[in-house]
C-alpha cells in the first residue's frame, strides 16, 4: 500500500471522511428504501383515480360527446384513451421494485388483467389498461406523460447535505490536527535526543494519553540528562586521577638508565594511554555543547594532514576550494584525526588519501587507505563503542571509541558516518553532514 499517504494526520482524515461519506450514502439509501413505498403508493392511486374518473366521464356522457370530452381531457390533462390492438407492440415492464409496486396496486383496484407498460409502438409514456365496464371485452389504453414517474429531487436536500458533510470533515480534521500536532512536536525531540543532543521540553497539554506520554517523554530527557552529567563528572574524576600517575611515570621513564629502544617503547605506551583517557573523555562529552564557526575547510583538513606528515605518514589531499562553513571547528579536526590515525594503524604502510567535496546540499569528507577494508556485515557494529574487529584490523591496539566518536558527531550534526569498501581495495571512510 505504498501508494497511501504515511503521515497520521492524512490517514486519520481520509478515514473519517471515507466513513462520513459511506454514512451519507447509506442514509441516502435507507431513505429511498423507505421512501419508494409511500410514492408507490401514491402513484398507483394517481393511475386508479385517473382510470375510474375517466370511465366514469365517458360512461356518463352522451356518445356524440364522448370525442369531445377524450380531446379535452388531452389538451388539458395530458391523458390519452386508445382502444387496445392485438397487434400493439408492448414493451414488458421493467423489473424495478418500484414499478412492480405501483403494478401490484394498481391491480388490486382495477382488476388482475390490468395491464401496464412504459413503452408500447415505440412512444414513451405511462401506459395503462382498462375497460368501461367489467363485462365489456372491449380493452382501452389510458397514457399519461411519463414526467409523471419522475420524481423532483429538492436541490436544497444536496445544499444542507453538503454543507453537513464539509462541516463535519472540518470537525474531524480539527481533532486529528489536535492530536497530530503534539505528535510531531514529540518526534522532533525524539530526533534531537536521538542525535545525542537535548531537546527542549515538549509541552504537556492535549488529550489525556498524549499528555502523558508528553510528560513522560519530558521525564525521560531529564534522566538521560541527568545520566549524561553524571558520567562525564565521573570520567573527568578518574581521567585526573590516572593522567597524574602517568604524567610521573613519564618523567620516572625519561630519567631512568634504559636502553633507548626500551626508552621509547615504554614512552609509545605511555602515550598512548594518555591518548585512550583522552577519547573516553571526548565520547563522554558529547558533542552537543561545542559551538559552530566559520571555518576555512580545506585549510582545516590540510592542517590536519600536516600534522601525520610530520609523524612520518604520507598523506595525500584532494580539498575542493569550498566557502567557509559554520561547523564546529575542534570536533571535525578530531572525527579526521581519528579516520586519520584508524587508517594509518590499518592501512598497511600505504600513502593514505584525505579528499573534500561538495554535494546537493551536503559536504562530504573522505579518508581512503588500502589496507585490508571491513565485511559489510561489521560495519555497523564498529560504530557502536568499545568494539573492534576481530580480523586483520584488530592487532594493533586503539580504544575501540574512535569510529563510535565520528559517528556520533556526524549524527549530531544531521549528517552520517559511512563506511565502504573502497575501489581497487581498502576502506574509505566518509563523512556527509548538510551545508550550513
Amino acid at each position: 500500500m505504498r501508494f497511501l499517504p504515511r503521515t497520521l494526520l492524512v490517514r486519520t482524515f481520509l478515514l473519517l471522511a471515507g466513513l462520513m461519506l459511506l454514512s451519507v450514502l447509506a442514509w441516502f439509501a435507507v431513505f429511498n428504501i423507505y421512501e419508494r413505498e409511500p410514492r408507490a403508493r401514491q402513484l398507483a392511486q394517481t393511475l386508479v383515480s385517473v382510470a375510474n374518473l375517466t370511465r366514469a366521464a365517458l360512461v356518463s356522457a352522451r356518445p356524440d360527446a364522448r370525442l369531445g370530452l377524450l380531446a379535452e381531457l388531452s389538451d388539458r390533462e395530458g391523458i390519452h384513451i386508445y382502444p387496445a390492438e392485438p397487434g400493439d407492440r408492448i414493451a414488458p415492464l421493467p423489473d424495478n421494485p418500484f414499478l412492480q409496486t405501483v403494478l401490484a396496486r394498481v391491480r388490486e383496484e382495477l382488476g388482475p388483467a390490468t395491464r401496464m407498460t412504459l413503452e408500447m409502438d415505440g412512444e414513451r409514456a405511462i401506459f395503462v389498461s382498462f375497460r368501461i365496464d367489467e363485462s365489456d371485452e372491449d380493452e382501452f389504453w389510458l397514457v399519461l406523460p411519463s414526467e409523471r414517474l419522475n420524481r423532483a429531487f429538492p436541490v436544497q436536500w444536496l445544499g444542507w447535505g453538503s454543507a453537513a458533510l464539509l462541516l463535519s470533515l472540518l470537525g474531524a480534521w480539527l481533532i486529528v490536527a489536535r492530536v497530530a500536532r503534539p505528535l510531531k512536536i514529540l518526534a522532533h525531540a525524539a530526533r534531537i535526543t536521538g542525535q545525542g543532543g537535548q531537546a527542549p521540553p515538549v509541552p504537556e497539554t492535549g488529550p489525556i494519553e498524549v499528555e502523558t506520554l508528553a510528560r513522560s517523554f519530558n521525564q525521560m530527557t531529564r534522566d538521560l540528562a541527568r545520566l549524561d552529567q553524571d558520567r562525564a563528572l565521573i570520567l573527568a574524576g578518574v581521567s585526573h586521577d590516572l593522567r597524574t600517575p602517568l604524567t610521573r611515570l613519564r618523567m620516572g621513564i625519561e630519567m631512568a638508565d634504559l636502553e633507548d629502544g626500551t626508552r621509547e617503547a615504554m614512552v609509545a605506551d605511555v602515550e598512548e594511554m594518555d591518548r585512550t583517557i583522552g577519547q573516553f573523555l571526548v565520547f563522554a562529552r558529547g558533542t552537543e555543547a561545542e559551538a559552530a564557526e566559520p571555518v576555512d575547510l580545506p585549510v582545516l583538513l590540510e592542517d590536519v594532514v600536516e600534522g601525520f606528515r610530520r609523524r612520518g605518514i604520507p598523506v595525500d589531499t584532494d580539498l575542493a576550494p569550498l566557502r567557509p562553513a559554520a561547523i564546529p571547528a575542534d570536533g571535525l579536526r578530531r572525527c579526521v584525526g581519528n579516520l586519520l590515525e584508524n587508517a594509518a594503524r590499518h592501512g598497511g604502510g600505504s600513502a593514505l588519501r584525505v579528499s573534500l567535496r561538495d554535494a546537493p546540499g551536503a559536504i562530504v569528507i573522505e579518508v581512503a587507505d588500502r589496507g585490508p577494508g571491513i565485511p559489510p556485515g561489521e560495519v555497523e557494529r564498529l560504530k557502536l563503542p568499545f568494539t573492534r574487529l576481530e580480523g586483520a584490523r584488530s592487532n594493533t591496539g586503539g580504544s575501540g571509541l574512535g569510529l563510535a566518536i565520528v559517528d556520533r558527531w556526524a549524527r549530531g550534526r544531521g549528517g552520517r558516518f559511512e563506511l565502504l569498501p573502497r575501489e581497487g581495495g581498502g576502506l574509505l571512510a566518509r563523512i556527509t553532514i548538510p551545508a550550513p
